[in-house]
């Protein structure tokens, strides 16, 4: 694996992700309602942060909660043959409410079909959307996501790596071939 360039550094992260805090507010006309789930691992502290800068800038704090979506994988089987769950408790309250799955990249969107299948097994949320900080296109589901850090086209060969400060000791987003 090659580095093929650095595309985001922390501050790009940071005002990534305050963009994407104040465009939620905004499409949803306030933040009544509102809870922000992460899938793991990356996205459940990119809710975090996200959910900070909405209390910054609302002076209200959202209810976060996460997902692990393992049980819910379509490729389970080829991922390990007895999965672990980590937690059927999504640590909020869904139903009646407006999510917002986070996550770190989107790519074929069977993560995200997966964690919308554990959200609805827990509740019936009003209304799901989706805020990723990376989109790099390959769907192969009809999934779209309606908040976007940062639109990145790549190959199927190349890598995009993520990196959180939270789980990863810095905050990067870098490409390899």
């Amino acid at each position: 694996m090659k580095l093929k360039a650095n595309l985001l550094d922390e501050k790009a992260i940071k005002r990534s992700l305050i963009r994407i805090s104040h465009e939620i507010i905004e499409k949803n006309k306030g933040i009544e309602d509102i809870v922000l789930i992460g899938i793991k691992r990356r996205g459940y502290p990119i809710a975090e942060r996200i959910a900070k800068n909405i209390e910054n800038i609302e002076g209200v704090k959202i209810p976060v909660g996460y997902v692990d979506i393992t049980l819910y994988r379509d490729d389970i089987t080829e991922i390990q043959d007895s999965p672990e769950v980590n937690s059927l408790n999504l640590g909020v309250e869904v139903s009646g409410k407006k999510v917002i799955l986070v996550d770190d990249v989107l790519y074929t969107c069977r993560t995200v079909r997966a964690a919308i299948d554990a959200i609805i097994d827990r509740g019936r949320p009003a209304q799901i959307q989706l805020a990723v900080l990376i989109d790099r296109g390959h769907k192969e589901l009809p999934i779209r996501a309606d908040f976007v850090g940062k639109n990145i086209p790549t190959s199927k060969s190349e890598i995009i790596a993520v990196e959180i400060e939270e789980i990863d000791n810095s905050d990067s987003v870098k490409i390899y071939e």
